[in-house]
């Protein structure tokens, strides 16, 4: 198996094969022998993803174990292989005929290749628990939709190119549509939520009458139980207020993005201020705007960007515990600097856990939906140290006309004509308007590539600096998607990603180069 193992910043990287079924043979070895520190698998048509956790595992080490797996020395046995997973359709799927006919072969012929193969999930992406499945024994190739439809229903069995796959939940989708299943291929509130997990064998087992769409999966697993009093209302979100913790690290491979908060020193410091663990969920506030009033005696503490807070119509200060009482109301006008501040409670947030976090996911709706004015936020009791809390990091206004940001090397600084690095150290970029928790688009000169065509899709990671055919680069946040087909050049470190989570539309940045992980 040849093998290029690539950069992907300072907590991933790329393992690079000939193609799809040596990616299978790879994550296959990787899997069955993953050492402590790997946080994730994601294999991809010609890579595979290794995300670690750098405090656990070196990168260095991670490289050396992923060289020999790959070179098939020490690799772990494999497991008995389980059956394959059963999923009804009903080949009803309104591209039917028409797909039959771009193939040259009859309606009935195309059912029966497609219910007799026995597929594989190569890799997941698109969205949570969507699987891209493969089989030796299809012989086909469907061209994509030349215009996608605006909405697939859940549960929608397509076509393209190679791959067969299902729709989970309602998306827009270019797929060609063949039939329908029933089966729930993801649930966030079960132990194993996605049903089909890349190295899955499946079979299309047909039903000859129609099942019933696949609802698409639930935002907040069902809490069972009375439901706990109130501590506080909402009475105006602003421009965007979500709750959001450290997130749910480790579910890539099931296409679930990390998510959670952006600024993730801000957070800390919020929750240490109010005795919270440091990864309790909070309120982030964007750009300001935000307005509350306490249900019963609180206590609270605000981190991150800079505006007028008033409670109770006082002015109080950032960076500070403050006792919010009963019937009172808070107010975070709109910020001077900085885009997102946290807003922590003693206790922290109980929004209902999706995949171990309470974080809301913007791109693939998952976990809590965005507040909105009404909306009442009960409190878990996970308080850990006494107020006032030891004396947290200096803080200040955050710095947002212009930011100096650390970049490590991407994986494909090959498909860039050679002056691109100069320029992308050398010149100085703009946030542009589109900026939201899924990525920031800079403005700036056209980076010049060396390569043209398509990259096939790849695992990426928060901070990948993703440059589409324009040559302006989207810096992917923690919403962003965890599959990319858009080349990376450059990855930020994760401390300049919680200085961009505090940038605003034209903020000016430079990058320089961080000191290489080991």
């Amino acid at each position: 198996m040849v093998t290029r193992i690539l950069p992907m910043g300072e907590r991933a990287l790329l393992a690079e094969v000939d193609g799809l079924p040596d990616v299978l043979a790879l994550h296959t070895r990787l899997d069955d022998s993953r050492p402590d520190g790997v946080v994730d698998l994601v294999p991809a048509a010609r890579t595979v993803l290794v995300h670690i956790d750098p405090r656990r595992l070196p990168l260095s080490a991670a490289r050396a174990w992923v060289q020999r797996m790959a070179d098939g020395d020490a690799a772990a046995p494999r497991h008995a292989e389980p059956e394959p997973v059963a999923l009804d359709i009903t080949y009803d799927g309104p591209d039917l005929a028409e797909t039959a006919e771009l193939l040259g072969v009859s309606p009935e012929a195309l059912v029966r290749a497609h219910r007799e193969a026995e597929w594989t999930v190569a890799f997941t992406g698109f969205a949570p628990g969507f699987g891209y499945l493969v089989s030796e024994e299809w012989a086909f190739d469907v061209p994509r939709l030349d215009s996608p439809r605006t909405r697939v229903p859940a549960g929608a069995v397509g076509l393209a190119g190679a791959f067969t796959g299902a729709y989970p939940r309602a998306t827009p989708g270019g797929w060609r549509l063949i039939g329908t299943t029933s089966a729930p291929l993801f649930d966030p509130a079960a132990d194993a939520p996605a049903l089909l997990r890349p190295g899955a064998r499946v079979r299309f087992v047909e039903r000859t009458a129609a099942p019933a769409p696949a609802a698409g999966s639930p935002a907040v697993a069902a809490t069972p139980g009375p439901a706990p009093a109130g501590a506080f209302t909402v009475v105006e979100p602003g421009l965007l207020a979500t709750v959001q913790d450290l997130g749910r690290p480790g579910a890539a491979s099931l296409g679930v993005a990390p998510s959670g908060a952006l600024d993730r020193s801000a957070l800390r410091a919020a929750n240490r201020l109010v005795g919270n663990p440091e990864g309790a969920a909070a309120v982030e506030v964007t750009l300001g705007g935000f307005r509350a009033r306490a249900a019963r005696d609180l206590w609270i503490a605000v981190a991150g960007a800079w505006g007028p807070i008033r409670l109770g119509g006082r002015p109080i200060d950032p960076y500070t515990a403050h006792r919010w009482p009963a019937g009172s109301e808070l107010h975070l006008d709109w910020f001077a600097h900085g885009a997102r501040a946290y807003l922590a409670v003693r206790g922290g947030l109980d929004a209902g856990a999706v995949l171990g976090s309470r974080a809301t996911d913007l791109l693939a709706g998952r976990g809590p939906a965005p507040l909105r004015a009404g909306d009442e936020q009960t409190l878990r009791a996970d308080a850990v140290a006494a107020i006032p809390a030891p004396e947290v990091e200096p803080w200040g206004a955050p710095h947002d006309d212009e930011l100096e940001l650390d970049l490590l090397p991407g994986p494909r600084a090959d498909w860039f004509a050679g002056d691109a690095t100069r320029m992308l150290f050398e010149h100085t970029w703009q946030v542009s308007a589109q900026a939201d928790r899924v990525g920031v688009r800079l403005d700036g000169p056209e980076l010049p590539r060396a390569r043209t065509g398509e990259l096939p899709s790849e695992g990426m990671v928060p901070g990948a600096l993703q440059v589409p055919p324009s040559g302006r680069p989207t810096i992917l946040l923690a919403d962003g998607p965890v599959t990319g087909g858009y080349p990376v050049i450059a990855v930020a470190t994760a401390s300049a990603l919680d200085l961009i989570a505090q940038a605003r539309p034209g903020t000016r940045i430079r990058f320089r180069h961080a000191r290489a992980a080991s």
